[in-house]
C-alpha cells in the first residue's frame, strides 16, 4: 500500500491511541485498532514475521524484508504506541487515580460505539455467529470480574506476561492492561516503564514480541477462515469488557504501591452517584469520536 507523509503522520496518532488504551486497564489496544481502520492489516503485517522474511534478513535482502512485513506501517505504529507508553504512563495513571469516573466514562462510551460498528462488519447473523458472540460476551465478562492474583516477580515469570499480556492487547475488549492486574504485575510494569528498569521491560518486551507474532497467526487465519465467526467473538469480548470500564465503581479491595500510597486493587459497579451530567457527556464524546472516526474510514475506502 502507498501511503503519504499525510498517511504516516495518521498512522503515528493511530498507535499513539492504542498506546494511550493500552496503560489503562481496561481498554484494548486492539479496540482501537478496531476503531480506527487497520486492525486486519496490523494482524497480516505482524504475521508477516516469520521464518521467509527473516531468511531474507539474514541474506542481506534488506529492502525486501521490509517490503515483506510491511514495515512502514509496523514502524510508524509502533513509534506512535512507543509515544504513547512512555509519555501517557504517568499521565493516565494520574487521571485514573485523581478522576476515575470522568476517565472511565469517555472509554465506556468509546467502547460502546466500537461494539456496534465491529458488529456491523458481521455480514450474516446466524446460530453459529449469534453463539459465538454469546461466548465472546461470557469470556470478557468473567475476565472482568476475576480476582487478581499474588504472583511471582522473577524474569522468567515476566517474561510469560509479556506472551501472554500481547496476546489481550490484539484482541478488541480484551485489555491487556487488565490482564497484568489479574497476573498482579500491572503495577510493577508500569513502575519499570516510569522508572526505566530496563532487565525488566526487555524481558517484557521479549516475551510479548514472541506472543504477537504467533498468536497474530492465530487470528490472521480466523479473519481469513472464518470471519464472521472471529468478528462477532471479538465483539463479544468488547461487549463483555463494558463492565469492566463501567465508571461508577467502589473499592472492595486495596493494596499499597511502592511508595507506600493505597491504591484500589478490586473493585465493584455501582449506580451512578456523583458527576452524573459531566460522565455522561464524555460518554456522549466517546461515542460520537468512535462514529466520527468510522464515517471518515469509510469516506477514505470508498
Amino acid at each position: 500500500m502507498n501511503r503519504t507523509f499525510k498517511d504516516y503522520s495518521l498512522l503515528v496518532l493511530k498507535g499513539m491511541g492504542m498506546g494511550a488504551a493500552d496503560v489503562v486497564p481496561g481498554v484494548s489496544g486492539g479496540t482501537i485498532a478496531f476503531i480506527v481502520g487497520i486492525y486486519e492489516e496490523l494482524i497480516d503485517s505482524i504475521k508477516s514475521i516469520n521464518g521467509e522474511s527473516l531468511k531474507l534478513l539474514l541474506t542481506g535482502k534488506i529492502a525486501a524484508f521490509w517490503k515483506a512485513i510491511n514495515a512502514n506501517f509496523l514502524l510508524f505504529l509502533v513509534t506512535g504506541i512507543g509515544i504513547s507508553v512512555f509519555s501517557l504512563a504517568k499521565v493516565i495513571t494520574w487521571l485514573l487515580t485523581e478522576h476515575p469516573i470522568l476517565v472511565w466514562a469517555f472509554f465506556f462510551g468509546l467502547v460502546l460505539a466500537s461494539t456496534w460498528f465491529v458488529s456491523k462488519d458481521i455480514k450474516k447473523w446466524d446460530w453459529k455467529t449469534i453463539l459465538s458472540y454469546v461466548i465472546g460476551i461470557i469470556i470478557a465478562f468473567y475476565i472482568t470480574i476475576a480476582t487478581p492474583a499474588e504472583t511471582p516477580t522473577n524474569l522468567p515469570f515476566i517474561f510469560l506476561c509479556g506472551v501472554i499480556a500481547i496476546c489481550a492487547m490484539i484482541l478488541p475488549g480484551i485489555s491487556g492492561s487488565f490482564i497484568l492486574v489479574l497476573l498482579g504485575k500491572y503495577f510493577y510494569i508500569m513502575d519499570a516503564v516510569k522508572t526505566f528498569n530496563i532487565p525488566v521491560m526487555l524481558v517484557f518486551i521479549c516475551g510479548a514480541a514472541i506472543g504477537i507474532t504467533s498468536f497474530s497467526r492465530v487470528l490472521s487465519f480466523a479473519l481469513r477462515k472464518f470471519h464472521d465467526v472471529t468478528i462477532a467473538v471479538l465483539a463479544g469480548f468488547m461487549l463483555g469488557s463494558l463492565n469492566k470500564v463501567w465508571p461508577w465503581k467502589e473499592t472492595v479491595e486495596t493494596y499499597t504501591d511502592s511508595h507506600g500510597v493505597v491504591k484500589p486493587l478490586v473493585e465493584s459497579n455501582i449506580l451512578p452517584n456523583q458527576l452524573i451530567w459531566e460522565a455522561t457527556a464524555l460518554m456522549v464524546l466517546g461515542f460520537a469520536l468512535v462514529y466520527f472516526l468510522e464515517k471518515l474510514s469509510s469516506k477514505t475506502a470508498k
